[in-house]
């Protein structure tokens, strides 16, 4: 079934039970099917039809869950944009979706008024909150429109897109994964089915919606169930636990940084009666900070691995059960159901257990494809397999390990951050020469990024210049957090910058390993 006739049936399943709680609001699931209905109708009418992209550039909102919900129940493609992006990234993401409508709040306009003459396909801003010349107001398109079913749209589960999400690249800018109806519906299904979660269950999302963890485990996956999510505005250390206690949440979804932070936060005293687990991904959980957080709290903690190219989620290390544990501490665990994985190496040629090798996926859950790319589809899906970029292997057991990145990408919290883009804006001031970008190992985060400059001839410029330089073109969390100017780089013969000496310098020199 696709994501409109999922909400219906939910809705005509479980009527009045809570499915999202929201600060002291609650709405049910016949409340749900009601409010995406209207969604649906006002950009009906608006002109959007199946196909259409709608951008939706907004912080954690109860509207984000409508429109997530509701613009897929026209056939048209839900585009969530990264809340932390500056303009340059945000029209990129919203240009190369050729969307039709953005979704924002008043605090966003000052951005979108310095993009939007370069955005040709945008017919319509939608402003949630407070009236703004020149846009619509989504509360009044609400409230003028329609609680019955949208118009019928024939959707093929397989075939339509239902979203369009921008994943970091190697080529400087984000790729457009297309996932289509069955993709989200099916992942969301396989996270249900292997954690075991039952009807009664309270999801806390705690991850930013325009995250693809925060949409398949924490909204789409208690859909499923016919459970409850409780949404908050984002993740707070300071009223973490009282929010788990207030709402008696049965589990939530976060990034190893969350971890790490909550292990250095006052921690006595805390009621997790109702919490059954912690599931963890988007980045490598360090084992130290995987055991002290189980010994700590008491609370399993149930690691996955996924890419934003597969839905969400592909493999996860099995939950524990009162008669046994079949976790191994350090792995990424086993394909969910509906989930083939394996290693291959540099020919794609399967290899034998505990051999490195690339880490291939396939499954339901697998892309469409990248929008408008034809050249990275052709690299990154070959006879239904999902060829990851990940570096790793697989034991005797059937247990898969990432020891590596085949892609150079840094890992911050969870955020993937490609050191292309950031070199891109290092090489626009009109100072630099030369600039590479690796990452930085880090307790909390994980990795920050550390840039290396060559200055051009005669001209200076201080660390603090550069990273304030790089704010203005790039979301915080891209940020060189390092800046070290040298009289020059390391390169190939052919001219190339090489980054393996750099790494090989850092770690000698402070004990680290620098994404090696």
């Amino acid at each position: 079934m696709n994501l409109r006739e999922l909400v219906e049936n939910q809705a005509k399943k479980y009527k009045d039970k809570v499915f999202l709680y929201w600060k002291d609001k609650t709405i049910s699931y016949s409340q749900l099917n009601e409010l995406t209905n209207k969604v649906g109708n006002f950009l009906y009418d608006l002109g959007i039809r199946k196909g259409d992209k709608v951008s939706v550039y907004l912080p954690n909102m109860p509207e984000y869950v409508y429109l997530y919900l509701g613009i897929p129940k026209i056939g048209a493609v839900t585009g969530p944009v990264n809340a932390l992006f500056k303009p340059r990234e945000v029209k990129f993401v919203v240009g190369h979706s050729e969307a039709k409508i953005i979704v924002t709040i008043p605090k966003f306009m000052d951005l979108i008024n310095q993009i939007k003459s370069g955005l040709p396909n945008l017919e319509h801003i939608i402003v949630i909150g407070e009236s703004i010349e020149g846009t619509l107001n989504f509360g009044e398109l609400m409230e003028n429109a329609s609680v019955e079913s949208p118009p019928e749209v024939k959707i093929d589960e397989k075939e339509d897109p239902a979203a369009i999400l921008y994943t970091s690249g190697t080529t400087g800018f984000p790729k457009g994964v297309l996932q289509t109806h069955f993709n989200i519906r099916r992942n969301a299904e396989m996270i249900r089915d292997f954690t075991d979660a039952k009807e009664h269950f309270r999801y806390m999302l705690i991850l930013p919606l325009f995250h693809v963890n925060a949409q398949i485990v924490t909204v789409m996956a208690p859909l499923t169930i016919g459970a409850s999510c409780i949404l908050t505005p984002g993740f707070s250390a300071q009223t973490h636990w009282q929010t788990v206690a207030n709402y008696k949440a049965s589990t939530f979804s976060c990034v190893p940084t969350v971890l790490s932070i909550l292990l250095r936060m006052p921690h006595e005293n805390l009621d997790l009666s109702s919490l059954e687990y912690v599931v963890c991904g988007a980045a490598p959980l360090p084992v130290e900070v995987f055991k002290e957080f189980e010994k700590t709290f008491k609370c399993k903690v149930v690691e996955g691995y996924g890419l934003t190219e597969g839905t969400c989620a592909s493999s996860v290390n099995p939950l524990p059960t009162e008669t046994e544990d079949r976790r191994k501490v350090g792995s990424i665990g086993i394909p969910l159901p509906g989930n083939e994985m394996k290693i291959v190496d540099e020919d794609g040629k399967d290899v034998p257990p505990n051999i490195k090798g690339e880490i291939l996926v396939k499954g339901d859950n697998i892309m469409k494809e990248y929008f408008k790319n034809p050249e990275a589809n052709a690299e990154t899906l070959k006879e239904g397999w999902l060829f990851t970029g990940d570096i790793g292997y697989m034991d005797e057991d059937g247990f898969f390990y990432i020891t590596d990145r085949k892609k150079d990408m840094i890992i911050r919290g969870g955020e993937n951050i490609y050191p292309r883009e950031i070199e891109e804006v290092l090489y626009s001031h009109p100072v630099v020469s030369l600039g590479t970008v690796i990452g930085v190992r880090d307790k909390i985060y994980g990795e920050l990024p550390k840039a290396f400059i060559v200055l051009k001839e005669g001209e200076t410029i201080t660390e603090e210049e550069i990273i304030e330089y790089c704010k203005k073109h790039l979301a915080d969390f891209k940020v060189p957090k390092y800046v070290e100017f040298r009289d020059d780089l390391p390169k190939t013969p052919t001219g190339k910058i090489m980054k393996q000496p750099l790494r090989e310098e850092e770690e000698a020199k402070t004990g680290k390993i620098f994404n090696s």
